[in-house]
């Protein structure tokens, strides 16, 4: 007996994962897209992105904070 299994989607790559977390920084996801990214992206990439944005954030307003008061 054969049962209707569907294909596994693809696994998403790294810059897949990327942009996804770039977007859940934003807060700007939708439902349906939560449930694509639960089922398409590697939990290791998701760790990486998180950190690899988080990072790039706080340097970002480490370097804001700087050129404000440098110019106070």
């Amino acid at each position: 007996m054969q049962e209707n299994r569907e294909a596994p989607p693809p696994k998403a790559g790294f810059w897949r994962t990327m942009r996804a977390v770039l977007w859940s920084f934003l807060g700007v996801r939708r439902n349906r897209g939560y449930e694509d990214d639960a089922r398409q992206l590697n939990p290791v990439y998701v760790i990486l992105a998180g950190l690899l944005a988080a990072a790039a954030f706080v340097a970002a307003l480490i370097v804001i904070v700087r050129m404000v008061v440098a110019h106070a």
